[in-house]
């Protein structure tokens, strides 16, 4: 497995030179945890979509601003949760990002509610 930091900068060259200014690689996929590393060239845009169960975009490098309810940017060397709703994510300029997210929790499939205790 590369190191976090060889990972993120084969993914901004892979950005800077793809026709869509973007590229993805997972780094980590162990049961519902997923670790990906995502570059955005300067004024791409993930369009907006809706949130696993758990998520959270530590910056690595550059500058995003994510939209949806709240609209913030985040700056290299920012971690954040993701909230649960719709949102989208900007790139302010070239920026690659860890996005860490479990797609499921225990007892309970993506989309669905958890499972309610019985008493």
């Amino acid at each position: 497995m590369p190191s976090v930091e060889t990972a993120a900068a084969k993914a901004l060259e892979e950005a800077t030179a793809s026709e869509k200014g973007r590229s993805a690689a997972v780094l980590v996929h162990d049961g519902p945890l997923r670790q990906t590393i995502l570059a955005l060239r300067a004024g791409e845009v993930l369009a907006e979509h809706n949130s696993p169960p758990a998520a959270s975009m530590y910056v690595l490098s550059g500058r995003v601003r994510v939209t949806g309810q709240d609209q913030s940017e985040i700056a290299a060397g920012e971690i954040v949760a993701l909230t649960h709703v719709r949102h989208g994510v900007e790139a302010l300029e070239d920026s690659v990002f860890l996005l860490t997210t479990v797609t499921s929790q225990a007892g309970e499939s993506h989309g669905e509610a958890p499972a309610t205790p019985q008493a």
